[in-house]
């Protein structure tokens, strides 16, 4: 079965199908009623590298993250392996007295370091490898001691890489671990179902850690 996925962001479009007659003819078709240019296979788009290659598809942010760092005069810098000191927890005290600046520049360098070290970083879809969706969540427990709340997270991967993901604070708080956990699943699951819609997935495996 023919199959072709337009991508649109403002007024630029991705074009990909598994039959190349298909794109040309959507191509042709655009071009009869649009002023168009095409730029050929793609190889930047929207801040993010793609290189195609014969055993699949590898994506990263090499370019922007390196402009970033020359932005902040940070490209010479020595990179560390961690965004942020062992043991350093960021907190919110609406009372308290304002912050050293410079310490607080010292926290937003060593994240910029980090950011040297992992800008060649990337997700590779391997071509011809499995079409499970796969899902991992996981959760902590109240690490925000000041509002109670925790934080949940999740990753879908397809074919070795990752398609989706997400790491935010739970919108309830929770009186249990059991509580968190489910909470997690139970948002990881809503992501699922929109995946499944959307891709034809029939079905999913699940990881809890």
């Amino acid at each position: 079965m023919k199959m072709i996925i337009v991508s649109l962001y403002i007024d630029d479009l991705i074009v990909s199908s598994n039959d190349e007659q298909t794109i040309i003819e959507f191509r042709n078709s655009m071009k009869n009623e649009f002023d168009m240019t095409n730029l050929g296979r793609m190889r930047y788009f929207l801040g993010i590298e793609v290189l195609q290659k014969s055993d699949g598809i590898f994506i990263n942010q090499n370019k922007y993250a390196s402009d970033v760092l020359k932005h902040f005069g940070m490209d010479k810098s020595n990179f560390v392996q961690v965004p942020l000191a062992p043991g350093f927890k960021f907190s919110k005290d609406e009372d308290g007295v304002k912050v050293d600046k410079t310490y607080y520049k010292q926290v937003v360098k060593r994240a910029l370091r980090y950011l040297k070290g992992t800008t060649k970083f990337g997700i590779f879809y391997k071509k011809g490898g499995e079409d499970e969706l796969v899902a991992y969540t996981d959760s902590d427990y109240v690490e925000d001691t000041k509002d109670r709340k925790s934080t949940s997270g999740y990753v879908f991967l397809l074919s070795s890489g990752a398609i989706s993901w997400s790491s935010k604070k739970q919108p309830v708080v929770s009186l249990s671990t059991i509580e968190v956990e489910f909470v997690a699943t139970t948002l990881c699951a809503f992501q699922a179902v929109w995946l499944q819609r959307v891709m034809g997935v029939k079905t999913i495996k699940y990881n809890f850690l």
